[in-house]
Order: C-alpha cells, then structure tokens, then sequence
C-alpha cells in the first residue's frame, strides 16, 4: 500500500484550517474532542496512509453546495418502496439500519415511514430485455419522495429491492438522488452481496451525499479526524455523546441477528460489527474522556 507523508503543521491546516474565524471556532471546542482531533497530527495516523484526493475542513466547509441541517427540519426519513424479498431482506435488517444512521448522524432523527407499494408511486417500469427483471424509473421514484416530503424532513431516502433504472439508454442503475432544496435518493439492495456490511455503506453514503456529495464518496464507517470534525460541524453533535451512541447500538444490536437471509448468521456475511470497530470506538472514547 502507498504511504503518503503529510507535515504536521499541513495536517494541523487540514482539520482546522488557517481562516482566524475557523481556529478561533475550533480552540472553543471541548478539549477532549480537541484532543481526539489532533491525533490527525501523528505520524502514524489513518490519514497519512490512505492517499485520496484531498478536502481539507477549511473546503469543505465553505463549499457553495454544502448543506446543514436548520432546526426545524433535523430528521432522516428512510421510505421502502415494494414488497421485501424474505431472503434477502427482512423489516428487522430495515430497523437495524435505522439505528445505526440513528448513532452514526447522532443528534438528527431517522424515522422510517410506512412501507408503499410501487404502484403508489405511480412511475413508470419496464423488464429488461436481458435480465427479464422488472425495472422501475428511478427519476419518477425521486418525484414521489418529494411530494411525500415531511416538513420536518432534511432527507428522505428510499431503498427498494426492485431494479431501478434512470433512462431508457441505460441497463440499470443502483441508485440516484436530487441534492436540491428537496434532499431525496432512492438506492436498490438487491445487488448488495453481503447486505450487512454494503447495505449500510450505501445507505450511509447516500445520506453523507445530502451534506456534500464529493464527501460521500470518500467516507469510511471509521471517519478520520478531519472528516469527523466535517459532520460535527454540520450537524452539531458532542462527539463523546456520539461514540456513547455508537458502542450502545453495538450492544444493543449485535447481540441480535437481524440478518440478510435465513441460511446464513451475520458472522457468515462478514459483517458490518467487528470486535476490531467496537474497539477502535472505546480507543477513540479513551482519548475523549482522558
């Protein structure tokens, strides 16, 4: 693997920036999370191992198209679209995934409305020539969510088992979204293998997307200490209270097997919920709470 060595005074910039109104944001925040943030500056850091196309905190948050929850409208809502295939998804995996996001973006609301069938949804479909699977359109699934749009919405995303599709020309497609002022995406499971793990990448992707769409394609579950001070600032979270909420849906969900398919347990899919995440989450909590 490539390593990429950065100074410490351009990692120090990255995750706080050289504009006095951003130091001067960011020497106000609780020394522990100032602590936990400044582990960027060593060495040996994730950072400096995975070289990728970098946006420091300074970018990212003077972005144009950079968007922040407002109080009157903090909540994630997840809608199905279309009847679960029963061995391959199940309502339980849909719960399990909605406190996860519940943990992950601590401080927004996830709400999941009542499952609707695709007619409601009145959009049109077809079955591919190739695959003789039924296909619905993708852009006239994105229109119902946003009629369907609470007031109290920042984000509504749609998941569904059926293909999707985003134009005739086109031989499917695995998800799409809007990032206009009416924050909607719809993506389709069926493709995810190991529907733990992948399921809750896309769908964490997705709704990182609504914050800044070249930011989700980058994000790990684990985030760095740039991209953690990222959410923080969009959303206005403790980050002590967020790892708590973390490790708490690991206790409380991991016990249990909301799983993908009734042949085969979590352990089987290599699974979203490790020993080794759990442990960086108590490592990170250490640091924090010193």
């Amino acid at each position: 693997m490539q390593i990429v060595r950065y100074s410490e005074l351009t990692l120090k910039i990255a995750v706080i920036s050289k504009n006095p109104v951003l130091v001067s944001q960011y020497e106000k925040v609780d020394a522990g999370e100032q602590r936990l943030m400044n582990e960027a500056f060593q060495p040996a850091n994730w950072i400096t191992s995975h070289p990728e196309a970098r946006q420091n905190f300074e970018q990212f948050f003077s972005h144009p198209y950079r968007k922040t929850p407002s109080p009157d409208k903090r909540s994630i809502y997840i809608q199905s679209i279309g009847k679960y295939c029963t061995r391959i998804i199940s309502e339980e995996y849909i719960k399990w995934l909605t406190g996860y996001c519940k943990a992950y973006f601590y401080g927004l609301r996830v709400k999941l409305l009542e499952p609707v069938p695709v007619s409601t949804t009145r959009c049109s479909f077809r079955v591919n020539e190739n695959t003789q699977n039924l296909q619905i359109h993708a852009g006239d699934i994105l229109k119902f969510l946003k009629k369907k749009k609470p007031e109290d919405a920042f984000c509504v995303v749609g998941i569904t088992m059926i293909d999707l599709y985003p134009r005739d020309s086109w031989n499917f497609v695995f998800g799409q979204a809007s990032l206009t002022d009416v924050k909607t995406s719809i993506f389709d499971l069926r493709y995810i293998i190991n529907i733990d793990s992948l399921g809750t990448l896309i769908l964490i992707r997705e709704i990182w997307g609504f914050f800044h769409l070249e930011e989700a394609d980058r994000r790990p579950l684990n985030l760095c200490p740039i991209c953690l001070h990222k959410l923080q600032c969009a959303i206005g979270f403790s980050i002590v209270e967020r790892y708590k909420a973390l490790v708490r849906w690991i206790d409380d969900e991991s016990s249990g097997t909301p799983g993908a398919t009734p042949e085969h347990s979590r352990e089987d899919n290599g699974n979203l919920v490790t020993p080794e995440w759990k442990e960086w989450i108590i490592k990170c909590l250490t640091v924090l709470q010193k």
